[in-house]
C-alpha cells in the first residue's frame, strides 16, 4: 500500500474507533431508555387490560410532547462539541446552561396540556373509563417533563465532553429502580398502597427526578468537569446563548415531531387495515426500533467528533469523521438487512404467544414485513446519520423543512396510495414509509455534503 493511503487507512481505522469508543455507550443508553417503557407496559399489562390501553396512549403522548421539546437539550450537543473544538470553555458553560433554562421554561410551560388531558383525550374519540385513566396517568406524570428535558440536556452535555460511560450506568439504574418502585406502587407491594396507573406515573415521577439529580450532582462535582461551573451562578441568563440554542434547537424539535408523526399516521392507517395488520406492524416496528438506536448512537458520536473537528477549524477530520461514521453504519445496516432475512420468523415469534389462534396470521404478515423492514433500515439508518452530521455543522432549519417534506410529503401520501388505492394493505404501508425514509436520507446527506466546508 502506498504511504499516503496508509497513512488514510490508519486515520479512518482511528476515527471507527473513536466513534464506537463514544457510541457504544450511547446505544447502551437509548436501548435502555427503551426499556423504561417496556418496564411500565408489562407491569400494567399483568394489571389490567383498560390501564394498559390507557398507559399506553397517554404514554405516547408525553412522548410526543417530550420530542417537540427536546430539541433545545439536543442542540447542545454539537455546541458544546464545537466550543470544546476550539478550546473555549467559556462558551461551554454558557450554552449548558441556556440549554437547561429552555428546557426548564418548555416543561413548565406545557404541564397546562397534561393538566387537562381528560377534556382533549374525549374530544379525539378516546373511550371514557381509557380517557379518564390516562388523564390520571398524564397529571402526575406531566410534572416529569421537566426532570426528563433537563435529564435529557445533561446528557447531551456530557456526551459531548466525552462522558458516555456515565450516562448509560445512570440509564440502567433508571430501568432497574423504575421496575421495583412500578412494582410496589401498582400492586401495592411491600406495605405500599396499591395505586394502579398512578402507581405507574408516580413511579415514573420519582425516577426521573432522581435521575436528573444524580447526573446534576455529577455534572457538577466531578473533578474533571469541575472547571466549566455549569451551575455557578446559573440564575444569571445570557442572551447570545439563549439565542444560539434557541435557533439551532426549535427546528430539531420539529424534526422530530414530524417523524413521530409519520409513524403514528403509519399506525392509524393500519388500524384501517385491521387488528391482525395492527398488531404485526406492532411487533415489525418494535425490531426496527431496537436496530435504530444502534445508528442513532452512531450519530450521536459523529455529532460530538464531527463538532470538535469543526470547532478546531480540522476539514480534513471533519470529513473523514463523517465518512468513517457512514460506514460503521452501513456495516451495522448489512448485518440488519442479514438477520431480518434470515429469521424473520424466529424473531416475530419472541412477541407472540403462539398457542393464540391469531399468531399463524400474525406471524405471517410480520415476517413480510420484516422483510420490508430491511430497506425500511437502511432509509432510516442514513437519515438519522445526516441529521446527526448536519446538527454538527450547526445546520437545522432547512435540514427541518428537507425531513418534514420527506415525512409528510412523500412517506404518508406514497403508505396511503400503495396501501389503499393500490390495494397493497400493510405491506403498501411499510413500503411507503420506506420511500419516504430512503427520500429523506437521500436529501439530507446531499445537503450535509454540499454544505461540510472542504480544504
Amino acid at each position: 500500500m502506498h504511504p499516503i493511503e496508509d497513512a488514510m487507512a490508519q486515520s479512518y481505522l482511528s476515527h471507527s474507533r473513536a466513534i464506537l469508543a463514544l457510541g457504544l455507550p450511547l446505544i447502551g443508553s437509548h436501548l435502555a431508555g427503551m426499556m423504561l417503557h417496556v418496564t411500565d407496559t408489562v407491569l400494567m399489562g399483568r394489571y389490567g387490560v383498560a390501564e394498559l390501553a390507557a398507559v399506553t396512549l397517554a404514554g405516547s403522548c408525553f412522548f410526543i410532547v417530550f420530542i417537540l421539546g427536546s430539541g433545545f437539550a439536543q442542540a447542545l450537543m454539537p455546541l458544546v462539541a464545537v466550543a470544546i473544538g476550539k478550546g473555549d470553555e467559556t462558551e461551554v458553560r454558557r450554552d449548558a446552561r441556556m440549554a437547561l433554562w429552555l428546557s426548564l421554561g418548555f416543561g413548565l410551560a406545557i404541564y397546562p396540556v397534561f393538566w387537562t388531558s381528560g377534556t382533549w383525550l374525549l374530544a379525539l374519540g378516546q373511550e371514557p373509563a381509557v380517557a379518564r385513566l390516562a388523564h390520571d396517568f398524564l397529571r402526575i406524570a406531566g410534572l416529569g417533563m421537566v426532570p426528563a428535558l433537563l435529564v435529557m440536556a445533561l446528557k447531551s452535555y456530557l456526551s459531548a465532553l466525552g462522558r458516555t460511560q456515565v450516562v448509560l450506568w445512570v440509564t440502567l439504574a433508571a430501568v432497574l429502580v423504575n421496575l421495583a418502585l412500578g412494582w410496589m406502587l401498582i400492586f401495592g407491594h411491600w406495605g405500599a398502597p396499591e395505586l394502579g396507573v398512578r402507581g405507574a406515573a408516580l413511579a415514573t415521577l420519582t425516577v426521573q427526578w432522581v435521575t436528573f439529580a444524580i447526573m446534576a450532582v455529577y455534572a457538577h462535582f466531578q473533578p474533571s468537569l469541575r472547571r466549566f461551573g455549569l451551575f455557578t451562578r446559573f440564575w444569571r441568563i445570557d442572551q447570545d446563548a439563549l439565542g444560539r440554542v434557541f435557533r439551532l434547537g426549535w427546528p430539531i424539535g420539529m424534526t422530530g415531531l414530524a417523524e413521530s408523526g409519520l409513524f403514528a399516521g403509519a399506525s392509524l392507517m393500519m388500524g384501517w387495515v385491521g387488528t391482525v395488520a395492527l398488531a404485526a406492524h406492532g411487533i415489525a416496528m418494535q425490531v426496527a426500533a431496537l436496530a435504530f438506536m444502534l445508528h442513532l448512537g452512531l450519530s450521536n458520536a459523529a455529532t460530538v467528533l464531527v463538532g470538535r473537528a469543526s470547532g478546531a477549524g480540522d476539514v480534513r477530520a471533519l470529513r473523514q469523521i463523517a465518512w468513517a461514521a457512514i460506514g460503521l453504519s452501513m456495516g451495522l445496516c448489512a448485518m440488519g438487512i442479514a438477520l431480518f432475512l434470515s429469521l424473520p420468523f424466529t424473531i416475530i415469534a419472541l412477541f407472540l404467544d403462539t398457542t393464540k389462534p391469531e399468531s399463524p396470521e400474525i406471524l405471517a404478515l410480520g415476517t413480510r414485513l420484516l422483510a420490508l423492514a430491511a430497506l425500511f433500515q437502511l432509509g432510516d439508518a442514513m437519515q438519522v446519520m445526516a441529521l446527526g452530521l448536519l446538527r454538527a455543522i450547526r445546520d437545522t432549519r432547512v435540514p427541518m423543512w428537507a425531513a418534514a417534506f420527506s415525512y409528510w410529503g412523500v412517506g404518508i401520501p406514497a403508505s396511503a396510495l400503495l396501501g389503499f388505492q393500490f390495494g397493497q394493505g400493510a405491506e403498501g404501508i411499510w413500503l411507503g414509509l420506506c420511500i419516504g425514509l430512503l427520500f429523506a436520507s437521500t436529501s439530507l446527506m446531499t445537503r450535509f455534503w454540499a454544505r461540510a466546508p472542504r480544504a
